[in-house]
């Protein structure tokens, strides 16, 4: 990941737990829905990791979102 897009990542995550914590869900439960695995939310949500195509379409899937809201990223 280069740097300058690490800000972006953090944007992402930061969506990512905001959807999730809307839904009332735990990193384990959502992980469990997404068959994700709890470590890789938890670093998504740190902005830590990419993610694939799958895994946001799975995380839409789960969370009631799109992806284009998971990419609104606010200042």
């Amino acid at each position: 990941m280069k740097p300058e897009y690490q800000i972006y990542y953090e944007k992402f995550g930061l969506n990512v737990v905001y959807y999730r914590k809307r839904k009332k869900l735990t990193q384990l439960q959502l992980a469990d829905l997404a068959d994700i695995d709890r470590s890789h939310i938890s670093a998504i949500e740190l902005g830590k990791v990419g993610v694939s195509f799958d895994v946001i379409f799975r995380l839409c899937e789960v969370l009631d979102t799109t992806p284009n809201k998971l990419f609104e990223f606010r200042d």
